[in-house]
């Protein structure tokens, strides 16, 4: 589920997250969406979007998949007709497991944070 807001700024502005950084490393996301089983490109590509609410292009996926493997965390699976799925190893799922915690921890960390952040009337911080 991807969660859209949008800033509104004095004289009108506005700025939607979607503008803003989000965590989109390709590896990353890549590595998430074999989480859930053994994946061709373009079933990775749709499990992505659906996921994290970002579109890969082939090029980055493809560059990226190659460079997982080279590291040994993902490998090619024999190919089915003209697609080739790729799977976790175990050093991808515990690189992972790794980031996501690490993920994990700085968003708990900055709620908190947001959390007791008091905003002056202004609207300015």
């Amino acid at each position: 589920m991807v969660y859209q807001f949008t800033l509104y700024f004095f004289g009108g502005e506005t700025l939607s997250f979607t503008d803003l950084w989000r965590y989109s490393d390709p590896a990353l996301l890549i590595l998430a969406s074999l989480a859930g089983g053994a994946k061709h490109g373009y079933a990775m590509l749709e499990d992505i979007k659906a996921l994290s609410g970002i579109r890969l292009g082939p090029g980055t996926l493809y560059g990226a998949l190659a460079r997982l493997e080279e590291r040994g965390l993902i490998e090619s699976l024999p190919s089915q007709e003209r697609r080739r799925p790729y799977r976790l190893t175990v050093a991808g799922i515990t690189l992972l497991r790794e980031q996501l915690t690490s993920l994990e921890r700085f968003a708990t960390a900055s709620l908190q944070r947001v959390e007791s952040t008091r905003i002056p009337k202004s609207g300015a911080y």
